[in-house]
């Protein structure tokens, strides 16, 4: 039984897709729904180390997704701004860690040749999550 989902946004389309699907899956299920932003850390070793986004670009894109997960139908929303070097470890290192039954990830609209092959960060996601991983589109 699904009890707690992770869904993972970085303010894309394709992320908000994933929002909608968990949110749904969330209310139909009776889950918790956490969604969780990855701010992927650059540079560091020699220099100073860099995030992808501000702090404050964080809180409002959790904050629109959350938005989202709500008008869909999830009741209870959680929001957790994570940081790692890398975002598909991150989501599921944080997976494992807290107890999650089930991830949500978006991947974008491919075509051609690359429609057989999932984005990155939504592949790796699958490939090492320790838990059902639906991949929304």
């Amino acid at each position: 039984m699904t009890s707690k989902i992770l869904c993972a946004t970085d303010g894309t389309e394709h992320s908000a897709h994933a929002i909608e699907l968990a949110a749904q899956m969330a209310a139909k299920l009776g889950a918790k729904l956490s969604i969780c932003a990855v701010n992927v850390a650059r540079g560091g070793a020699r220099g100073p180390l860099i995030y992808t986004w501000e702090d404050d670009q964080v809180k409002k894109m959790l904050d629109d997704a959350a938005a989202v997960a709500r008008k869909a139908g999830a009741t209870a929303v959680e929001e957790l701004a994570l940081r790692s070097r890398e975002a598909a470890a991150a989501i599921v290192q944080y997976a494992e860690e807290h107890g999650y039954d089930h991830i949500v990830v978006g991947t974008g609209d491919k075509r051609g040749v690359s429609r057989l092959v999932l984005g990155s960060v939504a592949a790796d996601v699958a490939g090492r999550a320790h838990c059902s991983v639906t991949v929304a589109r």
